[in-house]
């Protein structure tokens, strides 16, 4: 199939949206809450009216959720596991109240189960209070089944908060370990989630994210294999979605999401991605199969299930403008394993291909999108969501190598280590001499330090014309980017062509996925050698935290953006203390 047919396929595919009108006002008894007999008859077995006892496991055994909130709206989610008796479609009941205790009603109502998408409900349920406090719950009169209770939050118009909270989180591969960082997310004083991608991984069980934790925990991947059918997709789901932690961030926090690439499969582009061969069946058609169970389980409030991106107001303060930086347009990422040569890399063929003007990662349609949120917004501050890294981090040409090394596992070797270690050794050194105006230094060893090139071009470094375009549409705002992707946290500037700053990227670590000390074996010493060699090489980048596991935390006012990196201690018991390891402010 096509890629623009895929595109038009996935556009058509309808999900069951239920479309819920909150009432004014509080302290309504609706219709549907006057069948119970009294609170206690909810959760039990048997119906007194009809003596159905229903049998199985059933439930909403997958917790409750929201997304996508704005200042008068916000997405509800759930699913329901029927009874093995329960013969027609299951009748769920959603009802939303501004009180935990459900005595201010503001809704409740029949909504449609979607047996087409997995057994989901998502109701999209409007005519809110903005910068208000909802809760909500779902149950099942006949089997007497009740959610958990969740809560969640509209956006704030204009003039009505001072400031906004945002946690952002990307990368929670379930066999490596605890999902730590959701339990810490939901105890924090974030308003709304921001998660950039990664939220399962395709891979199979004892692959890719496994280590000596994985069977002790209970966390071999469920199904087995790498998951490549629509059935497989769900499953994953289902297996990430049973984790009591991540349950509770959904059920305290409204959550706005992307999809990054294992969402799919890694490395994902338009038309095809590095971890899916042609023995694994048609890919257009696996991504079709991926992406609909993402919006089964991750609905968002688009028109075009293919089509992602959007934009978020808060409180005239924030414009969040939320990428697809992996699927809609990327064309396929560059390999410097095309352009290595007897002597090295091919610098010239390289950077012909590099500096193509055609090339894109966003796509025309979301380019002019974004370039016209960019110019068109008055919020204080211009935060993009982008899933990978969007600022420059070039090193110097003879460290790729070295790194790709290290990058193919080759980095558990005591010879590469020793040597990338003496290589980053000399090349700091030169530069810290260069900064000082040394008079003495070599044109070879300037040139060293000054012949650099990208080392991640599966990131906006691999797509530096672009950029620029982006950046031009910046022109005189105050930009933050937000990432994921890399596992690893850091701190850059934003500069253009000219060196001139844009703004600044704050990226976060992972939730559980390894990160650059997977390279070193873990070893502390190598691990902060790596972080002191890459502030040091690299112009833009003011921090990387190369080892830790965690989410960002960053508070937004009309004057200031502050990022805060929190981290936890560990992913083999449940612990989720956080230390904060660097706080940075832009203005």
């Amino acid at each position: 199939m096509k890629s623009k047919d895929y595109l038009k396929q996935l556009s058509r595919r309808k999900f069951i949206r239920n479309s819920v009108i909150a009432a004014t006002g509080v302290g309504l008894i609706p219709v549907a809450l006057t069948g119970c007999d009294d609170d206690d008859s909810i959760g039990t077995d048997t119906d007194p009216d009809t003596g159905f006892e229903p049998s199985g496991d059933f439930g909403f055994m997958e917790g409750v959720a929201s997304f996508d909130p704005t200042q008068d709206k916000v997405i509800l989610w759930t699913r329901y596991t029927p009874a093995t008796n329960e013969e027609t479609r299951p009748k769920i009941i959603l009802d939303v109240a501004s009180d935990e205790a459900f005595e201010a009603v503001v809704a409740s109502e029949t909504v449609d189960i979607d047996m087409d998408s997995d057994y989901t409900i998502n109701v999209d349920l409007s005519n809110l209070s903005s910068n208000t406090v909802y809760f909500y719950r779902f149950r099942n009169e006949k089997t007497k089944a009740l959610s958990i209770i969740g809560r969640t939050k509209t956006l704030p118009a204009a003039g009505e908060a001072t400031q906004v909270r945002l946690a952002v989180v990307s990368c929670a591969n379930f066999q490596a370990g605890l999902f730590n960082v959701y339990g810490a997310v939901a105890e924090s004083e974030a308003d709304v989630v921001v998660h950039l991608g990664d939220y399962i991984y395709e891979y199979g069980e004892r692959e890719y994210g496994s280590n000596d934790l994985t069977e002790s925990l209970g966390r071999l991947h469920k199904p087995a294999y790498e998951i490549l059918t629509i059935g497989d997709y769900r499953e994953r789901y289902r297996q990430y979605r049973s984790d009591e932690q991540l349950q509770k961030a959904h059920q305290l926090k409204p959550f706005i999401c992307v999809w990054d690439d294992h969402e799919v499969t890694n490395n994902a582009y338009v038309d095809g991605a590095e971890n899916h061969q042609d023995d694994e069946g048609d890919y257009e058609e696996r991504k079709r199969s991926a992406i609909q169970v993402w919006h089964e389980y991750l609905p968002a409030r688009v028109s075009d299930n293919a089509r992602i991106y959007r934009s978020f107001d808060m409180a005239g303060i924030v414009n969040l403008m939320m990428l697809d930086t992996r699927i809609v347009g990327r064309e396929k990422q560059l390999s410097y394993m095309d352009y290595l040569t007897a002597t090295g890399v091919d610098r010239e063929g390289f950077l012909k291909d590099w500096q193509d003007e055609n090339r894109t990662l966003l796509g025309t349609a979301q380019r002019e999108w974004l370039k016209g949120q960019l110019q068109g917004s008055t919020a204080k501050w211009q935060v993009l969501g982008s899933q990978v890294l969007m600022g420059k981090y070039l090193i110097p040409e003879e460290l790729l190598t070295l790194t790709a090394q290290l990058a193919d596992g080759g980095g558990n070797t005591a010879e590469l280590q020793e040597h990338y270690t003496k290589v980053v050794t000399e090349l700091v050194t030169i530069k810290a001499r260069r900064t000082l105006g040394d008079p003495t230094l070599k044109e070879e060893d300037i040139a060293r330090v000054e012949n650099v090139l990208p080392y991640n071009l599966d990131a906006w470094d691999g797509y530096p014309i672009e950029r620029e375009l982006v950046f031009e549409a910046a022109t005189g705002k105050k930009v933050i980017a937000l990432a994921g992707d890399t596992h690893n946290a850091w701190h850059a500037q934003l500069s253009d062509k000219h060196g001139d700053k844009i703004g600044a990227e704050f990226a976060t670590a992972s939730v559980s996925s390894p990160g650059l000390e997977s390279f070193f074996d873990n070893d502390p010493t190598a691990i902060g050698g790596i972080e002191a060699a890459n502030t040091a090489l690299i112009d833009d980048l003011n921090y990387l935290n190369a080892s830790d596991r965690g989410f960002l935390e960053v508070i937004f006012d009309a004057g200031s953006a502050k990022a805060e990196w929190k981290f936890i201690a560990t992913l083999a018991t449940k612990d989720i203390n956080t230390t904060t390891g660097r706080t940075a402010m832009e203005s």
